[in-house]
């Protein structure tokens, strides 16, 4: 068995032509018969003791024909791949020239790893936001934080406010004759969110907890159900309970309860840090895609689709995965999105496409460059995984390969590169915060 040439017909294919010498192909045709025998039926035969001249008579020549291929194919195939010096994309795509007393004659096309063009790395064009923080933004945060921290009580003197969480009995009447679908009991509703019809929750505003009344609203006109679009609806309501969030005053004691901090001041400066720390990873992960935008501007590169179509089937995996993280399901996704397996690949593959041409125009900035990783890098990372899964380091050595970290650390490096060499023009900067914080 042998490679016997390689041609590229088109940019990025190449055909490999192989040869299957005949003593090689009739021992596995031989193999598959043994294989097979079992399974047939021949009219004068005890099953599986039919010799194989009679099956080849009766079933033609060529009915072990796959099967010997089978066995013999992937052996040829990756020795020839190996021996052509081939960065293969994607399935062969096998085709039988001849198969006679000469042997096998066959081809085997595939599409082969693209190699980027990259005209221009080094004084690329990107503007990095000058970061800022607001002293809005300080108090939003510790805005969230207090609505976390709050007390829920329970209001039995006090009229009901927008805001308030409610339980109540309704039940809704057109021209005094009760309509379907419009009766709940202890429903729980939140004063303000919009659950209801306009007009409903506004006028359970000012009621306490124990009383009866009605209520008057007109049904929208685009309302789903057509024999209420509309219509003007009166709802007698029973109003059980009211319930409203009591937020804690932001003092010194609110500091000391959230957090590791004493006073209101340290507390607001550790926000700021952590407010400019994540809007500063935010910043300089735009700038990095501006960058990447630019150098795939760039960039002369052909994708071939099987590719592209690979990196599409690896994000599907991934994003099944997730979601199995989260107790759901591909079905169950689809099911309540209305989305399916085409539209959802599809909805991956401009992203995909763009991952494969950075990674390739990378791969030429790594080249270029002489980019390599050091025994000191490749220790880093691997101690990096390790502590972001909490998995001991050996594990993570023995389960990731050594070219698959050393693949990340030179790309991180020419990305840093690219960065180091970038042209920023006029700041892009945050609103200016005119107050002091």
């Amino acid at each position: 068995m042998s490679l016997k040439n390689v041609t590229s017909p088109e940019k990025n294919i190449s055909v490999l032509e192989l040869h299957i010498d005949k003593a090689a192909f009739d021992d596995a045709v031989t193999k598959a018969y043994k294989k097979n025998v079992g399974k047939m039926n021949v009219p004068g035969f005890r099953k599986g003791k039919a010799p194989k001249s009679i099956i080849e008579k009766m079933y033609g020549a060529a009915v072990f024909y796959d099967d010997a291929l089978d066995m013999l194919l992937p052996d040829l195939y990756a020795s020839a791949v190996e021996e052509a010096k081939l960065e293969v994309v994607s399935r062969p795509e096998i085709d039988i020239v001849s198969i006679d007393e000469n042997g096998v004659e066959l081809t085997a096309k595939v599409y082969t790893k693209p190699v980027a063009t990259v005209s221009k790395y080094k004084g690329l064009e990107a503007a990095k936001e000058t970061v800022r923080v607001n002293k809005s933004e300080i108090e939003e945060e510790i805005e969230l934080v207090r609505k976390r921290n709050g007390r829920q009580i329970t209001l039995e003197d006090q009229p009901a406010a927008d805001g308030d969480e409610t339980v109540i009995d309704f039940e809704g009447f057109l021209d005094g004759v009760a309509f379907e679908g419009g009766k709940g009991e202890k429903f729980p509703l939140k004063l303000g969110s919009g659950s209801f019809i306009p007009g409903f929750e506004e006028q359970l505003v000012g009621h306490k907890a124990g009383e009866s009344f009605d209520i008057t609203v007109t049904f929208p006109e685009d309302y789903g159900a057509k024999e209420l679009a509309g219509k003007e609806a009166v709802f007698k309501i029973v109003l059980h309970e009211v319930k409203r969030t009591e937020l804690p005053e932001v003092d010194d004691e609110f500091v000391k309860d959230v957090s590791e901090f004493n006073t209101l001041d340290e507390y607001k400066a550790d926000v700021k840090a952590k407010i400019t720390e994540r809007k500063q990873k935010t910043a300089e992960h735009a700038f990095e895609e501006a960058l990447i935008d630019e150098l795939l501007a760039n960039t002369d590169v052909d994708v071939p689709a099987p590719m592209i179509d690979s990196e599409v089937d690896a994000q599907v995996r991934d994003y099944d995965y997730r979601l199995q993280m989260q107790g759901g399901s591909l079905d169950m996704y689809f099911q309540y999105t209305g989305m399916n397996m085409d539209k959802l690949r599809e909805s991956f593959r401009p992203g995909a496409e763009r991952q494969l041409r950075t990674r390739l125009a990378l791969e030429a900035v790594v080249k270029a460059e002489a980019i390599e990783a050091t025994e000191e890098e490749l220790e880093e990372e691997y101690k990096k995984i390790a502590s972001g899964y909490n998995v001991d380091l050996e594990k993570v050595k023995e389960s990731i390969p050594v070219s698959g970290i050393t693949e990340d650390v030179v790309m991180r490096k020419a990305v840093e590169l690219i960065k180091a060499n970038a042209v920023k023009p006029a700041k892009k900067e945050a609103k200016k915060d005119t107050t002091k914080g």
